[in-house]
């Protein structure tokens, strides 16, 4: 079946998915705000900006008329930032048809109200909604090397639809009904992915990396499970799989930015210098403000440093010192509790 796909956002992953979209023979359209991309991606068949050196199919166009891109759509991919999802969906719901279905690729919380994307959308609309995530990044999809994703859906078929949309020989997409740890999993690797690139900034090495790699996924466990998120979920795609990718990788916006500030820059001066969007910077807020409500019986002790470092200037050697000479923990507080009930 042919689909026409409308993706919100031309930029590097919105262009990337627009070419793996269309190489499914699916018609594409990209809704963006630039009248000089549009005019380069429909005349010359390239985003200039983002991918000058790679082709567009011609079955990809570009629009900067939100309810064309709206009105010609069966599937619309949001490819944007959480912190637009809110104004976007405002602004297409008074265009959007019962039959249309949307897919989100955002990884984060809102800042203001915490909520996952596919809520913000929720609040919007009452369309079928699935969520992608995994460790992507746009280069290495626009340059065909293998790639893992997952779709997260309440409705299996949705996500069924979106997996068979995007398929291909190098991109490989599962399906998932867990939702809320999709998505949770996905916003806490960027505060964890920041934290890996604060330690390189500061010269440490890989014992480190590894530490926070895998205390940052009992972290996002512990926060997802307590949202409603499944614990086998994070020891997938959208938890370890994207931690590793985004820890590691000089693609990665959020290790970059970490760097930064691990260098001693400035929280703006790193943000420029980026020239993306760092989603690991609001999430962290969003996580540290929501999580100081209430005590909820555990601990985010790398994002609560995070948020230190970003926005109370705590010096990034400190907080790594005061990560680690917290006081004594077992690995997992929970075994250790079951053996003590079983008396054993």
């Amino acid at each position: 079946m042919t689909e026409r796909v409308t993706i919100i956002g031309g930029g590097s992953w919105g262009t990337a998915l627009a070419r793996l979209v269309a190489s499914n023979n699916h018609q594409v359209l990209i809704y963006l705000r630039d009248q000089i991309v549009r005019d380069y991606i429909n005349q010359e068949h390239i985003n200039y900006k983002y991918f000058p050196e790679y082709d567009l199919p011609t079955n990809v166009r570009a629009t900067t008329d939100l309810e064309e891109g709206i009105d010609f759509a069966s599937i619309i991919i949001l490819a944007i930032p959480t912190q637009q999802t809110r104004e976007i969906m405002q602004k297409i719901s008074i265009y959007l048809k019962r039959d249309q279905v949307i897919c989100s690729t955002a990884k984060g919380f809102e800042e203001e109200s915490f909520l996952r994307n596919s809520e913000v959308i929720s609040e919007n609309c009452r369309l079928a909604t699935a969520v992608l995530s995994g460790p992507t990044h746009a280069e290495e999809v626009m340059e065909g090397l293998p790639t893992a994703v997952v779709v997260a859906s309440k409705d299996l078929k949705l996500a069924q639809r979106i997996q068979d949309l995007m398929m291909t020989s190098y991109f490989r997409v599962y399906t998932n009904p867990d939702l809320v740890g999709v998505e949770v999993g996905g916003a806490v690797k960027n505060v964890i992915a920041v934290a890996s690139g604060i330690t390189d900034g500061l010269g440490y090495g890989d014992n480190t990396r590894a530490t926070l790699i895998t205390r940052g996924l009992h972290e996002m466990s512990r926060l997802g499970a307590y949202l409603g998120g499944q614990l086998l979920t994070f020891a997938g795609l959208t938890g370890m799989g994207d931690l590793v990718v985004t820890c590691n990788s000089m693609h990665s916006r959020n290790r970059r930015f970490g760097i930064k500030i691990g260098r001693g820059i400035p929280l703006k001066q790193a943000l420029e210098s980026v020239n993306q969007v760092v989603e690991g910077v609001k999430t962290t807020s969003a996580i540290y403000q929501w999580f100081q409500q209430r005590d909820y019986g555990f601990q985010l002790p790398i994002t609560t440093e995070i948020y230190q470092v970003l926005f109370r200037e705590k010096n990034p050697y400190q907080a790594v010192e005061d990560l680690m000479l917290r006081g004594p923990k077992h690995e997992f507080e929970e075994v250790v509790q079951e053996i003590s009930k079983k008396g054993m």
